[in-house]
């Protein structure tokens, strides 16, 4: 089942294969080495990737991030979090989750109490019902066919009968 242990280790293993430059994380959705694919966990890992791509991004060092002059004007031993600096920046550091809830115990509880697999359950059944794609632009699906016709030309198999 899409729990914890399955949450740590799509995270761990996806986080050490990001951090070796893989571009690609296989597993995503997954559970029993792969033997069962699960909505729920595939809404889950998605959450969890984005947050690794957002730690990689690591944090710009520019004036503005190291707010050398508000850590001149505290001092040592000083207290930050209700300065206007860190109430103007904050937010453009931190992950937005929205299948991680981050909510204080109460109000979580008076929103129902729901746990990570449930809201995930949910937001997969949502997409299911209501996601709409968005067409490929006419300028990437002629790349796409003119990749095609290259390989049925290099390869001289009938690729075309695959619609692209």
């Amino acid at each position: 089942m899409p729990d914890a242990q399955a949450g740590h280790e799509t995270t761990l293993s996806a986080t050490l294969a990001a951090l070796a430059g893989a571009n690609v994380i296989y597993g995503l959705g997954m559970l029993e080495m792969g033997i069962t694919f699960d909505y729920a966990k595939l809404v889950m890992d998605n959450e969890f990737a984005g947050m690794i791509l957002h730690a990689l991004k690591g944090i710009e060092v520019n004036e503005n991030n190291l707010a050398l002059d508000v850590i001149r004007e505290i001092g040592p031993g000083g207290e930050f979090v209700s300065n206007m600096h860190t109430f103007q920046n904050f937010k453009a550091h931190q992950s937005a989750p929205r299948i991680i809830d981050r909510r204080m115990p109460e109000e979580w509880a008076a929103a129902g109490s729901k746990d990570i697999v449930e809201r995930a359950n949910e937001k997969a059944l949502d997409l299911y019902e209501n996601y709409q794609v968005e067409p490929i632009k006419a300028d990437i699906s002629k790349t796409m066919r003119d990749a095609v016709n290259e390989a049925e030309s290099d390869y001289q198999l009938p690729l075309s009968e695959y619609d692209l």
